[in-house]
């Protein structure tokens, strides 16, 4: 089927506004654009959005030649209880926000003349997410026509059969349905556009020699193209095999693979929720220069664009279905629409991973304690069955807490459906209640006690009790902060395959050390690999220069968890990670803030607040915890060439230094067991000149395109200044500012004005450009301005 860009000459408003509404493009996240306040239903979960049911439309025509023929919408992701119209009359509906959706629009059509679409989108039934979701169309909408021969939406499907190193060959099935009797035309291209094998069959075994393998290294793409009468499709994908066993655990290709893996929200930071290729593709390309090779597309399935950014760059995914089963978690979440539509959800999810390499799992679930109940197991065994049933190439997991679920066996705590339904009443009734973390008990005990507390508490015999029935219906066990179990597991079921399926920071090294002897421990997935909207203060070491004791509980709107911040920026604990999980040997360097005293909120999912800068003006003789990562021996810390000490790194990769903070060069020198020198890393003071940078990430920008504009104060040499703190306004012209933000969990301006307060000295800018010309961006502080201009050129050059 012809596939169409439906995108845009939208407009939206909310469902009982009067007026002609605004126009939009989509993507369009509509909660960006309310208020942040304590009237806020869905409250911290939801980073204080107030939030309303939208309903977007549109005016377009379909050709009067295709009145026989088919014509389909797809959405790829409404937020939420979607319904559509066609000139009035209801032609689809879909419940969960997450999933991309078909809707037959044909019966409901004036061909050769003016239809009208309208979307209603409905958010106001709050509280019904622990996150934060968006509101509207947040995801693209494409049109698909089709006269009477033409190949159906999804109906290529490929699937790599077998392979040959020695002999550089493999086997490709592809199976290619029809609308009517015939012979399609399938060819397959191989990544330099030469074609690899031919064939006319609905079912084509194809033998491709020379064949590229695809893995994380070397993520080669081949394109199937499939024709039959006037109607083509191109499908890409990758020629990899996937196994998985009590043996080797996971392998890629025969070579065994280990998950070092980052769970990730479906936000865009600054852009809100809305699913631009542009940035889906920043996000995992920062994730995999920081040492991830996976991500878990926490909770729900990921968008399009994020697997054809993995399938290109070389990231693995696992894609996951829910955040809840049939227990609310929030009084009006999915729960009440789940086990009706669990079987359709699966399928869109399966249709839309199917081609793709980077997908190698599939997760049917979050910390859902119904794996602990009959009726639980019960579903967790059908849902992995009809996984398999609709891709069998695939192994199924569920994340799930192990404390947790003995806890709710316990009656304490967690979720329940009474529970949801009681905190709804009681936000209700409570609206100007401060809160800076979320309310959840788990969340809350895990903030008070650490991170060894809940690691611990997993480690119960009633714990494996409540879990051993449900992990025995899935192939791979989904351990969500049970580190502490692996050794223990690992003999208790030697068939077992363990997934660190949700994990704290710090376990990182000792993950990835036990991974290395085991191979049925397959993976890790830290929570979280970048920080994320809503939840809004559960992972936040903010002090009061930034997040005052006494400010709004509403101004909270970052969860603050990741080891990359909701900008896209590295902090020390992504240096950790990069080292732990070998991407480098080290040493890194990073020092905790010199001049910070005490931590505004606790949080078991924050290792450390430590950044790599060696300048702190002002706090000259005030001690310094310098931390150094390094695979090695012993590591030494020098401050302007004299040694302020050396440590042994025993069993960790990780250690700290206490000194005396002095301008200068701080240098740390790594070696191994011999003495031998194996790495220096150096951290060198900021001159007392100061500039802001203005530092775009590429080069160029595409007409209508993304880009991406760090904002730093720097000395002139360019050396990062975190102790500036100013106020900064961005303009742009022949483009639109998108998004303006900083890094701090506690943030009142949001991201939607033209100007914002920097957060230890930096900033971010997304823009748009203009069609043609060069898009010229203006930033302003009490300093003066600093512009800078970009080329625009045509999608497809480089």
């Amino acid at each position: 089927m012809k596939k169409l860009d439906f995108n845009n000459d939208w407009y939206y408003k909310r469902l009982n506004e009067s007026g002609t509404g605004r126009k939009v493009t989509v993507p369009h996240d509509a909660m960006c654009a309310e208020r942040r306040s304590e009237q806020s239903r869905g409250q911290h979960n939801i980073g204080w959005f107030e939030s309303f049911d939208y309903v977007y439309w549109k005016h377009f025509s379909v050709p009067a030649e295709y009145e026989n023929g088919e014509v389909l919408l797809e959405f790829e992701g409404v937020y939420h209880n979607a319904e559509v119209y066609i000139n009035g009359k209801k032609a689809g509906y879909r419940p969960y926000g997450y999933t991309n959706f078909y809707v037959d629009i044909a019966p409901f059509l004036e061909f050769g003349q003016d239809n009208e679409i309208r979307v209603i989108a409905r958010n106001a039934d709050q509280p019904n997410s622990r996150w934060y979701t968006g509101s509207g169309v947040y995801r693209p909408v494409w049109m698909y026509v089709a006269e009477d021969m033409y190949i159906p939406v999804n109906g290529v499907k490929i699937r790599t059969t077998g392979y040959s190193r020695k002999e550089k060959t493999a086997r490709v099935e592809i199976k290619a349905a029809t609308s009517l009797p015939g012979e399609p035309e399938i060819t397959i291209l191989d990544p330099d556009g030469r074609v690899a094998a031919e064939g006319h069959h609905h079912i084509f075994q194809a033998e491709i020699s020379d064949a590229k393998l695809w893995s994380t290294e070397t993520p080669y793409l081949y394109t199937c193209v499939v024709k039959f009468g006037r109607d083509e499709v191109r499908e890409q994908f990758g020629i990899r095999m996937l196994r998985w066993d009590g043996q080797d655990g996971i392998t890629i290709n025969g070579e065994h693979v280990i998950l070092k893996g980052a769970c990730i929200h479906h936000d865009n930071g600054v852009l809100g929720a809305c699913a631009f290729p542009e940035a889906e593709e920043r996000k995992i390309r920062i994730l995999k220069e920081n040492g991830y090779n996976a991500i878990r597309s926490a909770h729900n399935p990921c968008s399009k664009a994020l697997l054809e950014t993995c399938d290109r760059l070389g990231m693995l995914v696992m894609d996951e279905y829910t955040d809840m089963w049939y227990i609310h978690k929030n009084e009006y979440d999915y729960a009440a629409y789940m086990q009706d539509w669990w079987k359709q959800d699966l399928k869109d999810m399966v249709e839309k991973d199917y081609n793709h390499p980077s997908v190698i799992m599939y997760s049917t679930g979050n910390e859902v304690a119904e794996t602990g109940q009959k009726k639980g197991i019960q579903l967790t065994g059908q849902m992995t069955r009809y996984l398999h049933s609709l891709d069998k190439g695939r192994p199924v997991t569920c994340g799930i807490n192990i404390f947790f679920n003995f806890l709710y066996s316990m009656g304490l705590g967690v979720y329940s459906d009474d529970k949801a339904r009681k905190e709804a009443e009681s936000a209700a009734a409570e609206k100007a209640r401060k809160k800076t973390v979320g309310s959840e008990f788990y969340n809350t005990m895990a903030g008070l006690l650490g991170d060894k507390a809940m690691k611990i508490g997993a480690t119960l015999h009633m714990c494996d009790v409540k879990t051993r029935d449900a992990y025995a219906n899935m192939d791979v066990a989904g351990y969500n902060y049970g580190i502490f179990r692996y050794r223990h597991d690992l003999k208790k079921y030697p068939e077992r395959l363990i997934l660190g399926s949700e994990t704290f920071c710090r376990d990182a090294y000792d993950f990835y050390e036990l991974a290395k002897r085991e191979p049925r421990i397959v993976g890790d997935f830290v929570w979280a690999g970048m920080d994320y909207m809503g939840e809004a203060g559960i992972g936040a070491w903010e002090y009061d220069d930034y997040a005052p004791a006494d400010g709004e509980s509403w101004g909270w709107l970052t969860a603050g968890s990741g080891r990359i911040n909701i900008l896209g920026f590295p902090n020390g604990e992504a240096a950790y990670t990069r080292v732990a999980l070998e991407k480098e040997k080290g040493p890194l360097i990073a020092v905790k803030p010199v001049y910070q005293r005490g931590k505004h909120s606790p949080s078991a999912w924050k290792m450390t607040d430590a950044m790599e800068s060696w300048t702190w003006p002002g706090c000259e003789g005030m001690k310094a915890a310098v931390e150094v990562y390094a695979r090695a021996s012993q590591v030494a810390l020098y401050i302007n060439g004299k040694c302020a000490g050396k440590k042994k790194l025993k069993k960790s990769c990780s250690t700290t230094f206490r000194i005396p903070y002095q301008k200068g060069k701080l240098t740390a020198v790594a070696y191994d067991e011999n003495g031998k020198i194996t790495g220096k890393h150096s951290l060198c003071t900021a001159a007392d000149d100061t500039k802001l940078s203005v530092l775009p990430e590429q080069e160029k920008i595409h007409a209508g395109g993304l880009g991406f504009i760090q904002l730093r104060y720097t000395d002139l040499k360019g050396i990062w200044k975190p102790m500036e703190k100013h106020h900064i306004k961005v303009t742009v012209e022949n483009g639109t500012l998108e998004g303006l933000g900083n890094a701090c969990s506690y943030n009142e301006d949001g991201y939607w004005k033209n100007n914002t307060k920097t957060y230890y000295g930096e900033a971010l800018a997304v823009i748009r450009a203009g069609q043609n010309g060069r898009v010229k961006v203006t930033v302003t502080d009490k300093n003066g301005e600093y512009s800078l201009e970009l080329p625009i050129v045509d999608k497809g050059r480089d």
